[in-house]
C-alpha cells in the first residue's frame, strides 16, 4: 500500500511539472526562446515513463518489499524533493522539461545553481536510483540509472553548447572557475 501511495504521489509530481513546462514554454517561446535538442526528447520521455512502468512491474512481479533502510532512504528522498523544488523555484519560467534557450538571456546563477551546474539532473539521477531502491527494485535502480546517464550524456553538451552561444554562460562558468 505504501509503494501505491508514494509511487501515486510522485506520478503526480510528475504530471504537474509537465503542465509547468508546457507553461514555462509558452512563455519563453513568445520572447523568442528556441528549442534545442528536439530529436531525443520523446527517448527521454519514453525513458521516464517506462521507468515507473518498470518500476511498478518490478516491485508487483517479484514481490518486492520495502527495504530495510526505508527511513534512511526516504529520508534522503525528501531531502532530494526539496532540492527539485528549489532547482524549480530558482529557474523560476527558464525550468523546463524541454531544452529552451532564450538568446540573450542571463544564466541563472542562484539557489543551488550557485553550486552546481546542472543541480536538476543531479537530483533526477538520485531519484532514479533511490526510489528503486526504497522498495528493493534492484534490477531498475540498475538499468535505469545506466540509461539516464546515457541520456544525460546527450543531453547536457547540447544544452551546454546552445547556451554558450547565445546567453551568458560562459562568463558565469568563468566567473565560478576564477572564485574558486
Amino acid at each position: 500500500m505504501l509503494f501505491f501511495i508514494i509511487i501515486f504521489l510522485v506520478i503526480i509530481q510528475r504530471i504537474t511539472e509537465v503542465f509547468i513546462a508546457k507553461q514555462n514554454e509558452k512563455k519563453m517561446l513568445a520572447q523568442g526562446a528556441y528549442e534545442v535538442g528536439a530529436s531525443h526528447y520523446p527517448y527521454m520521455v519514453t525513458l521516464h515513463v517506462s521507468f515507473f512502468i518498470c518500476l511498478i512491474a518490478e516491485v508487483l512481479v517479484f514481490n518486492r518489499g520495502i527495504s530495510p533502510l526505508f527511513p534512511l532512504f526516504f529520508l534522503i528522498f525528501l531531502i532530494v524533493q526539496a532540492l527539485r523544488i528549489w532547482c524549480l523555484r530558482s529557474l523560476g519560467s527558464f525550468w523546463n522539461t524541454k531544452i529552451i534557450i532564450l538568446p540573450g538571456a542571463h544564466v541563472v546563477t542562484k539557489g543551488p545553481y550557485l553550486y552546481l551546474k546542472h543541480p536538476n539532473y543531479v537530483v533526477v539521477c538520485i531519484e532514479i536510483a533511490l526510489l528503486p531502491l526504497i522498495f528493493q527494485a534492484y534490477i531498475t535502480a540498475i538499468c535505469f540509472t545506466l540509461l539516464n546517464l546515457a541520456m544525460l550524456s546527450v543531453r547536457i553538451p547540447l544544452e551546454e553548447r546552445a547556451l554558450m552561444e547565445v546567453t551568458n554562460y560562459n562568463e558565469e562558468f568563468k566567473k565560478k572557475i576564477s572564485a574558486s
